[in-house]
C-alpha cells in the first residue's frame, strides 16, 4: 500500500476529498439532500426561528463540500438504519458519538470493530429503538451485516473497497462494480479491472450493445450491465 500512497504525495487516498454530494448520493442509491444533510448539516425552521442541523459524518474538507471514500462507506451503512428503520437522526448522533468515544476513532463505521464487536453493541444499546422484540433487533443486525459485507478491509481493518448496491440493497446482489480509491482515483470500475463504469456507460448509450461491450472486455453480460446499471440507473441494460 506504502507504494500506492506515494502516487497521491504519501497521503492515504481513502482520506482525500474527492466524491461531490451528488456523486455521492448517484453511487449510493441515496437521496442527495439526506446525503448533504449527513455531511454538510442544514438549517431548518422552529417555532423559535432558524437552527442548525450538524453534520453526522466528519468530512476531510468542508470548503469543497467533498467526501472521501472513508465517508462513502459511513453514507453507505448510516442508509441502512434511515432507510429500513427509520432510526431518528439524534439517535443515530448519539450513537456515532458513543461508538467514536468506544473505539476512540473518527470514522467507527469504516472499521472493523464496527463489524465485529461494535455491531453487537450498536444493536444491543439502539436496537430497541427500531422494535422492543428480539425479532427486531435481530433483524436489524441482519440488514447491517448485508451493508457490511459488501465493504472489504485492509490488515488494520480499515475500509478498502466497497461495492456498492446498484438494485434492491439485497445480499445476494452482484458485485461486478467496486469503488476502490486505488484504481481509477476511486471513481466505480468494473471489479477485477481500471475499467471505469462511465467509460461502459458511455459505449452503451453511444449504440454498442451488451453483447459487444462484454465480447470487447471479455467479461459477463451480467458485469457490463452493472455497470451501466450504476451509472444510468436502468432498471434493465
Amino acid at each position: 500500500m506504502k507504494g500506492k500512497h506515494s502516487f497521491y504525495g504519501n497521503h492515504d487516498p481513502r482520506y482525500m476529498p474527492v466524491y461531490s454530494v451528488p456523486e455521492a448520493s448517484h453511487y449510493l442509491l441515496a437521496p442527495t439532500a439526506t446525503v448533504r444533510s449527513w455531511v454538510l448539516g442544514r438549517p431548518y425552521p422552529t417555532k423559535a426561528g432558524s437552527r442548525f442541523f450538524k453534520p453526522i459524518i466528519e468530512v476531510p474538507d468542508t470548503a469543497r463540500r467533498s467526501l472521501s471514500f472513508i465517508n462513502l462507506v459511513e453514507v453507505h451503512v448510516l442508509d441502512a438504519l434511515r432507510r429500513n428503520h427509520q432510526v431518528p437522526l439524534d439517535k443515530i448522533r448519539n450513537a456515532l458519538d458513543y461508538l467514536r468515544k468506544e473505539f476512540d476513532s473518527r470514522h467507527p463505521l469504516a472499521e472493523e470493530r464496527f463489524a465485529t464487536d461494535g455491531l453487537d453493541l450498536f444493536v444491543q444499546k439502539y436496537g430497541q429503538l427500531i422494535n422492543a422484540s428480539r425479532a427486531g433487533q435481530l433483524g436489524m443486525k441482519e440488514l447491517l451485516e448485508t451493508y457490511l459485507k459488501r465493504v472489504e478491509r485492509d490488515a488494520k481493518g480499515i475500509a478498502l473497497r466497497l461495492y456498492p448496491f446498484t438494485r434492491k440493497r439485497a445480499s445476494e446482489e452482484p458485485r461486478s462494480v467496486v469503488i476502490d480509491p486505488f484504481v481509477s482515483f476511486g471513481k466505480p470500475v468494473l471489479a477485477g479491472t481500471g475499467i471505469p463504469t462511465a467509460i461502459v456507460a458511455e459505449r452503451y448509450k453511444a449504440g454498442e450493445s451488451v453483447g459487444q461491450l462484454s465480447a470487447d472486455y471479455g467479461r459477463l453480460d451480467l458485469d457490463i450491465e452493472e455497470a451501466i446499471r450504476c451509472e444510468l440507473e436502468l432498471e434493465a441494460a
